[in-house]
């Protein structure tokens, strides 16, 4: 028999050139009714309503029914749904055991992160085909979010559990079971307002984070705590909280012009400036820019407003030309402190605010669903010989 030696191995052939867009800055990854932005115009809707309108005019549980179910409810179907969410705030005391076992040193977010994902575990009426389970599963997901917040918190600074009320807003609710007393109406609203800001911002990465979830009919306690993973880094929705720490940092606006000097000189991130989208003030800023001063009025005096204020003139007069403006991370933090909440809990109001936008995407996605499964260019060599583990270097 003649020997045989085999054919070297082929060099795969060099794949179609593909355009590289890191980020995907700007490339669609769905076809979506819930939110609408114009950066240059500073335009944010959800479903065709500006955002100011339903900051003046709503309330986070209408809006989210708006998220979730494409329009504005009528009075029987708001009201249902009110009762719904108020009903289904509390949580199994097994979910706050879990609470209790968690390091006193972690994050909320964390936390948050891990009592999502485990609250599915307690309800097996999660099938995403079934309109009825949609809907029980939004519900839940909303309204506990606030209570496993609320509960962590106060379980990591030594305190206990309070529950929740049914005759308190949502808004009026979370403030409640962080410190057991009713809420000034005033401040409650200004909760309310802050959660309708932060329900919903098309596709950012929490949200695509979120879909691609979604896009293998994994179930939607899965997909909201892989968008708040999301959410937890600096660079998204962790940056209001070191936006108050630069303040706080600052300490008087008479030192914002120099810090912020040195900043831009050393091409350094100033946080809670700038956005990807928006070449001109982020519309939620602007609101809760008015809130922050509603609330430091109310409550007293408070250094951080007029070093933020400071701090965004210094910005224009040099990155304005570059369109470079505060975002809404910007002046929620401030808002929050004025209200007397803590750093610790600004992301984590983020993220149980965008709890309802999460979902509508998730419930958008089923329709027509097809997983998410992008290219990639391949940078790396072909045919490496394989070396015995002597022979390596």
């Amino acid at each position: 028999m003649s020997e045989r030696t085999a054919p070297p191995p082929a060099t795969p052939s060099p794949a179609p050139a593909l355009p590289f867009v890191p980020g995907l800055d700007g490339v669609p990854a769905a076809k979506s009714s819930i939110c609408f932005i114009d950066g240059d115009q500073g335009i944010l809707e959800y479903r065709g309503y500006p955002i100011e309108t339903l900051a003046e005019h709503s309330t986070f549980e209408e809006t989210s029914y708006l998220l979730l179910w494409s329009k504005l409810p009528g009075r029987a179907d708001l009201d249902k749904f009110t009762r719904d969410l108020a009903s289904n705030r509390d949580v199994r005391f097994r979910l706050i055991d879990l609470l209790k076992c968690l390091p006193d040193t972690g994050h909320p977010m964390e936390a948050l992160q891990a009592s999502i994902a485990a609250l599915g575990m307690f309800y097996p009426d999660r099938d995403v085909d079934k309109p009825e389970d949609r809907y029980k599963s939004a519900i839940r997901l909303i309204a506990k979010a606030t209570t496993l917040v609320a509960a962590y918190y106060r379980l990591s600074t030594g305190r206990d559990y309070i529950p929740p009320k049914e005759d308190l807003s949502h808004a009026a609710n979370f403030l409640y079971m962080l410190t057991g007393e009713d809420p000034d109406p005033d401040v409650a609203r200004v909760m309310d307002i802050c959660f309708i800001l932060h329900a919903e911002h098309s596709m950012n990465a929490s949200t695509f984070a979120a879909r691609v979830t979604a896009s293998t009919l994994a179930d939607p306690y899965t997909v909201v705590s892989s968008a708040i993973g999301a959410l937890t880094g600096p660079l998204h929705g962790g940056a209001n909280e070191q936006v108050i720490h630069m303040l706080q940092g600052i300490g008087e606006a008479e030192k914002a012009r120099p810090y912020i000097e040195d900043l831009i000189t050393r091409k350094q991130k100033i946080m809670g400036i700038g956005h990807r989208i928006y070449r001109v003030k982020d519309p939620r800023a602007l609101v809760l820019q008015k809130l922050a001063a509603q609330m430091i009025a109310k409550r007293g005096g408070d250094p951080l407003l007029v070093i933020a204020q400071e701090v965004e003139k210094v910005v224009a007069e040099h990155l304005g030309a570059k369109r470079i403006y505060p975002n809404v991370d910007f002046y929620s933090g401030v808002v929050y402190t004025a209200m007397g909440l803590p750093p610790a809990l600004f992301t984590p109001m983020f993220a149980v605010a965008r709890i309802s936008g999460w979902l509508a995407h998730w419930i958008e996605q089923l329709q027509g669903n097809r997983i998410y499964r992008p290219d990639q260019i391949y940078t790396g060599t072909h045919n490496e010989p394989y070396l015995p583990v002597e022979e390596r270097v």
